[in-house]
């Protein structure tokens, strides 16, 4: 099979530009380039949004929870709200997920260190990742794109269970959405892509450096103030001790913070990815966060008498195993699931409704297939890119759209649901020339190109 993909310093084939497959003209070129331009502005209210939302979500439950608790409204009401929260919360961590999304395309923010830093400090570290993780789980996937191997989003879900023998029946995806109610499925997809993240898209994953790995200390250290800290400052609020608990919060947070910065810089894995923020800075920062947000939480129990640590663990803890994995289950199985590596056909454009695109498709994952030919563009600009593209004849005749996420019915304009492009019918067919994304990196800083370049010359080889 042949090989196609911008080369962004990488060796291989390159294709004319997309804005010239488009137009014979200069417009177009101008329009793409206007597309993929980014601002210090344009993110901030998405950002507000989810937060919004979160808060809102988070303050009602409370609120009925401290109105029942009062007697001053029946209890059948805790219930109702309290799922509802679930899964608003739910949503909006998948948003935040799409904030980190937007960072390690360096497209949330212009500025390169406003990216990282917002990226990080108000999308990573509320669902306790980081950035720079993600992007060498995140890029691996978009270069490699339905690679067996080099994939970390395939090997996942195959580590997690969650890979789905395409194509697959209407049935057998209802069915394999029923067993996510068995909480045990959601919770081992969460710790499987905890782990993903962790490391950085697993141990197959295209970037690591096999002869700089790092040592496991920083992760330890990582985890032990995670788990560490409320373990040790929980049974010192239930015991009323809060004056231990102004003293151990910090003391376990200078004694993690002290460790991570003694390390020997080898201790850091090295990748062919390079940091933005060294991976030194970035582990302090997130023990940092992680420690404010204890600190806070503490503070409202102790300033106001409300259980925060208990709503905490049920609105934020809860939701991150149960319905954030949900969203994102809904999500993978049908942007790759059934497509094969072909330019135009590894994934699909999503026409869904406004719960739906907030929920499973965040910041501009419903239009995936512009996504995954310009990944430079960003979330707010890939509707218009997506018709741009739709005057290549290519694009119009290979990519396809699907229109709602249930039921096995095309509609009137012959578009498949998300349940049924998994189908027969839209399985993938022999001949499609095999796409390496190498212009999804071109933002990247590139520590080893030559290392990526023998990735890339792997991944062509398969068949």
């Amino acid at each position: 099979m042949t090989a196609q993909g911008a080369t962004a310093g990488i060796a291989a084939p390159r294709l004319a530009p997309d804005s010239a497959r488009l137009r014979p003209n200069r417009q177009a070129s101008e329009e793409v380039k206007t597309l993929k331009a980014r601002d210090n502005v344009s993110n901030w209210w998405p950002l507000a949004r989810i937060y919004l939302v979160v808060a809102v979500s988070v303050v009602g439950a409370v609120w009925v929870f401290e109105a029942a608790r009062a007697g001053e409204i029946s209890w059948w009401w805790a219930l109702p709200s309290t799922i509802a929260a679930i899964f608003a919360i739910g949503a909006s961590q998948h948003q935040f997920g799409g904030v980190i999304h937007e960072g390690t395309h360096y497209i949330l923010f212009a500025n390169r260190k406003l990216n990282e830093l917002a990226s990080d400090w108000l999308g990573a570290f509320p669902i306790f990742t980081t950035t720079y993780h993600y992007r060498l789980h995140h890029l691996a996937h978009h270069q490699f794109v339905n690679d067996p191997v080099r994939d970390p989003d395939i090997s996942q879900l195959h580590d997690s269970n969650h890979w789905l023998d395409f194509p697959i029946t209407h049935v057998e995806i209802l069915w394999s959405l029923l067993k996510q109610l068995w909480l045990p499925n959601l919770f081992r997809y969460t710790i499987i892509r905890a782990k993903y993240s962790s490391l950085g898209g697993g141990e197959h994953n295209p970037y690591n450096d096999p002869d700089r790995p790092g040592s496991a200390w920083p992760l330890r250290a990582g985890i032990l103030f995670a788990v560490g800290a409320p373990a040790a400052i929980i049974p010192l609020i239930v015991m009323g001790n809060w004056l231990a608990v102004a003293i151990t919060l910090p003391a376990m947070w200078a004694a993690v913070v002290g460790l991570l910065w003694v390390l020997p810089e080898s201790s850091y894995p090295r990748t062919r990815l390079a940091p933005v923020i060294p991976m030194r800075m970035i582990g302090i920062y997130r023990v940092t966060y992680m420690a404010l947000l204890y600190g806070a939480i503490s503070a409202v129990q102790y300033a106001t008498g409300v259980d925060a640590w208990t709503y905490f663990g049920l609105l934020w803890i809860l939701p991150l195993f149960t319905t954030f994995p949900l969203f994102m289950i809904l999500r993978q199985w049908v942007q790759h699931g059934n497509a094969d590596r072909g330019r135009y056909t590894n994934t699909r454009v999503f026409l869904v409704g406004p719960i739906m695109r907030y929920a499973v498709f965040p910041f501009g994952m419903d239009y995936h297939l512009p996504h995954h030919l310009m990944a430079s563009v960003p979330h707010y600009n890939l509707k218009r890119l997506h018709e741009l593209m739709l005057e290549d004849p290519e694009y119009r005749e290979k990519g396809v759209i699907v229109e709602g996420y249930f039921g096995s019915e095309e509609n009137a304009h012959g578009h498949p649901t998300a349940m049924g492009v998994l189908g027969d019918k839209y399985a993938p067919k022999h001949g499609e020339a095999i796409y390496v994304d190498n212009a999804a990196i071109e933002y990247a800083d590139i520590a080893d190109a030559a290392g990526i370049a023998r990735e890339v010359e792997a991944s062509l080889r398969k068949n």
